[in-house]
Order: C-alpha cells, then structure tokens, then sequence
C-alpha cells in the first residue's frame, strides 16, 4: 500500500519560501540556525563561563537519567529484532515493485562510514585497553584474562548492537513514511500516524527543530575527534603542536575541503569518499592483521564474539552496579551520541536504502556493522593489549587519547608511513562526516526536498564547523560531549513515539 500525499494532506515543500537562492522551510531553518548560531556567539563570547557550564549540565544528565538512556538503548534492539523478523519483516521500502539503487557493497560502504568511522579510528585502541586497565563491573585489573576479556567487550559493546538499533529505527522510520507513503524526509513525518496532520504545523516544526540541533551537536563532536586525533598524529609525524589553534585550523581546512565534495553530490562526492574509507580501512586492517601477531589476532576475534555475548546481559544492565564511573562517563555518553547522531545517520541511511525489505535493512544495518566493529576492535585493540601483556609495551597505556592508535603501530613496520596513511583516513573519514551530516540538516530545514541548492548544504557544513569550534575552544571535547548528551534526552524521548507511529504504520503496510 502506497498512500500519495493527498491522503496526508501536506504536499512536500509547500511551506517552503525561497531566499537568497535558498529553499527552505522557514520555521525549522530559522530556529535551528538561530539557535546554532547563539551557542556560538555565547560560546565564544563566555569559554571560561561556557566550559563550566557544559561540565555541569553533562553531569546532572549522565547522573540523573543513566536508567532512560540505557533502557532506551536496550528497547531499541528488541524492536528491531521484533520488526525485521517478524511478518512485518516483508515490507519492501518503496513499494513491493521496488528495486535498490546500490549494490550491498556500495550501500553498506556509505552506511558504515557514515555511521561510525572517525569514532572507530579515534577508540579502536584507546577503549581496549582504556577498559582493560579500569575494568568495568568490578573485575579485577590484576586478573590479566577476565581484564582482557570484559575490556574487549566493553568496546564492542559500545559500538555494537546498541548503537547500531538507534541508528536503525530511525532509518527505517524515515525510508518507510518516505517511500511508502510519499511524505517528506524529515523526522515529523514518523509521527504522522500518533499526530495525524498536527505534524505539518508546530508539533512536527518542534519534532524537526530537535533532530537538527541533535544532528547539528553530534556531527560537532565527531568533528572535534577528528581534529584532535590529526592533530595528535601530526605531532607524532611532523612535531606539530597539540593545541587548540592547530585544531581550529585543522577544522577549517577540513570543512573547506568538504565543501567540495558538498558540490560534487551524494554519487560523486559522498558514495566515492566512503568507498574510499573502506578500502583504505580494510588495507590497515589487513596490514595490522599480518604485520602483527596474527595468530593472537585471530584467536582475540572469536573470543571476542564469545565474550561480547556472555558479558552483553550485564554490560546493558545499569541496576546493583558499582562501576558508576564506567557508566556515567562512557556508556550514557555512548548511548547519547549515538541517539544524537541516529536523525544524521538514520536519514542518510534511509536515503541510500531504497528498494530494500525491512527484513534486509534491519540485518544488514544491525548485524553486519556490529561483527566489523567487533573484528576492527579485536584486531587493533588486541595487537596494542599484546604489546601490553606480552612485551611490557605501555605506548598506549601511558599516550594522549588522541595518539593511542599511533603508539600501537610504533610497535609495527614501517610505522611512519602506515601512521600517514592513517592521518589521510581520518581526513577522509572527516569529510564524509561533515558532507553527510549537512545533506542531512539541509533535507530537514528544506521541508524534506532531496534537491535544494547546494547553497543551502553548503551553510550547514560551514555552521556545522563553527559550532565544533566553538564549543573545542570552550571547554575541548568535553563540552562538545555534553551539548551532545543534553539534546539528545528530549530526542531520547521523542524515539519511543517514533517506534510507536512506525509500528503502526508497518502494520498498515503489511495488512
């Protein structure tokens, strides 16, 4: 069943007003920016003032809603499981004629490297080892095995099944009221079904607003992992400087670089880069893989997936803990990131999923990244606890954060030029980020139109650079983590109605 927008009353773009060369919906574009636009003024205006102030919100939140988030997280996984495999499973996106328009390798290469790979290459060794040393659930450090074992599986936990549902509900949610039912791609159109047509006026400019200002926050902090960790390999390269001028300078370059992939369109300039990142990322992995002890390697990997399942139960379990550091300034930020960056992913996604079942786009947007995260996690984050462990190596145990993945390959040949070649990844890992995250914003604040003028993508890709900038030099990460943790409660919230109106909406189809 395909509904046309008729039926739903709202035909797409028809409150938009053009501008300047723009082509935007007005409310959701003008709040959004004027918002984004504030934080950077006050930001700059008050850093001393701006730094405290993040720490303070970032703690209330991770203290006081640590159950939502990690109930939240734990719900999303089981109702995508229940979808893709039950009845409603069969629901092809787009109608049941239709037909993807990527193959699964380019599909999957888009999605991936969208989704998570500036994270990756920053905590593919830091957490490891960051976890093996300060376990969590109240394992012993000095019990080498069950340290190694809990601390592997706290990072693929991190970025495993959990993240990859939140991801999931919301791409699925927009691809299906898209293509199934002909409305506009922004996140209001999920609501339709609880709101009726009150999602065409303030309610959903409210729904929208949110999901840019979440897209807007959590495309900032991965900018400023980014920025840090080239910054970082940099230094180890060249001796350049840590600092926050570097940084800012590095943004800058990065984002002026975007912009040309920004022109360039979704095909040529995103599809080609995330192509790009996944070849070049599969080669580090297979260079480590073979460079360093393999057979270690191999055996970390089907551990790993062992372990991963045995300690998922109370990884995902926040009740009788006494490891509440771990879970306030790890895990609650993890599940606030991911849920802040699902509008930018989950768009991206569902634009890109066209023609697939529900069944195919839940397995492979759930399953298929979380057993790549586990193999790239066990791979360099096993080399580096074996350098620990075997030869007494504390490179990385004693780095900066932003310097732990090139402690680990110091330890391997050609150190130098496997290090340059890493510093070329995070770029493009980099721009794909800042080019993704921006279609996504534009689509939003034009009502949903998969065509405005480049312009428009342009000004959110710039904004998107000035809000990381702002918020590193108020406060560094930390402060670009905690605006990422204070939008993402109300959004946090607004999914649970998202998963209600798609529920409803698939049954409808299936019926």
């Amino acid at each position: 069943m395909t509904d046309d927008t008729q039926d739903i009353g709202h035909e797409i773009g028809e409150h938009n007003i053009q501008v300047f060369g723009f082509d935007i919906h007005q409310p959701v574009f003008l709040i959004s920016a004027i918002l984004a636009v504030t934080v950077v003024i006050a930001t700059l205006m008050f850093q001393e003032q701006a730094a405290v102030f993040f720490a303070d919100i970032r703690s209330w939140i991770t203290v006081n809603f640590d159950w939502f988030f990690a109930i939240s997280a734990d719900f999303f996984i089981l109702f995508c499981l229940v979808v893709g495999w039950s009845k409603l499973g069969k629901v092809r996106l787009g109608g049941h004629d239709a037909r993807p328009h990527y193959s699964y390798a380019g599909w999957l290469a888009m999605l991936f490297a969208a989704g998570v790979g500036i994270g990756l290459m920053f905590y593919g060794v830091l957490e490891p080892v960051t976890h093996t040393i300060n376990t969590p659930l109240g394992i012993d450090p000095a019990d080498t095995e069950k340290a190694r074992a809990v601390g592997m599986s706290a990072a693929i936990f991190h970025w495993g099944l959990h993240a990859w549902a939140i991801y999931a509900i919301v791409g699925l949610a927009l691809a299906f009221f898209c293509f199934n039912r002909g409305m506009p791609l922004t996140l209001r159109s999920a609501f339709y079904p609880l709101f009726g047509k009150a999602v065409w006026g303030t309610t959903g400019h409210v729904v929208d607003v949110i999901a840019v200002l979440a897209t807007l926050f959590g495309l900032a902090v991965s900018l400023g992992l980014g920025a840090e960790q080239i910054n970082g390999g940099l230094n180890y390269l060249f001796g350049i400087p840590i600092g926050n001028t570097a940084k800012v300078i590095l943004i800058v370059l990065i984002i002026s670089i975007a912009l040309m992939s920004v022109v360039a369109g979704l095909d040529k300039g995103v599809k080609r880069l995330s192509e790009i990142n996944m070849g070049l990322a599969a080669t580090l992995w297979l260079f480590v893989l073979i460079a360093g002890p393999t057979l270690v390697i191999l055996a970390t990997i089907i551990n790993s997936l062992f372990d991963y399942i045995y300690y998922l139960p109370s990884l995902s379990s926040w009740i009788g803990r006494e490891d509440t550091g771990f879970i306030h300034d790890w895990t609650t930020f993890y599940w606030a990131w991911w849920i802040s960056w699902s509008p930018f992913v989950g768009m991206f996604i569902a634009r890109i999923s066209y023609g697939r079942t529900v069944r195919e786009f839940v397995t492979w947007a759930l399953v298929i990244p979380t057993l790549i995260g586990l193999v790239w996690f066990s791979t360099l984050g096993g080399v580096a606890l074996d350098q620990l462990f075997t030869d007494g190596y504390r490179g990385v145990a004693e780095s900066a954060p932003e310097l732990a993945l090139f402690k680990m390959l110091e330890g391997l040949p050609f150190s130098a030029i496997v290090s340059s070649i890493c510093v070329f990844l995070i770029d493009i890992f980099f721009i794909t980020s800042a080019d993704s995250g921006s279609l996504v914003m534009d689509t939003i604040t034009a009502g949903g139109k998969m065509n405005a003028p480049v312009r428009q993508r342009a000004f959110w890709c710039v904004l998107a650079g000035l809000v990381a900038t702002a918020l590193m030099l108020g406060g560094g990460i930390n402060s670009l983590q905690s605006m990422t943790i204070s939008i993402a409660l109300p959004f946090g919230i607004l999914l649970w109605f998202l998963c209600v109106g798609l529920l409803k909406g698939l049954r409808e189809e299936a019926n």
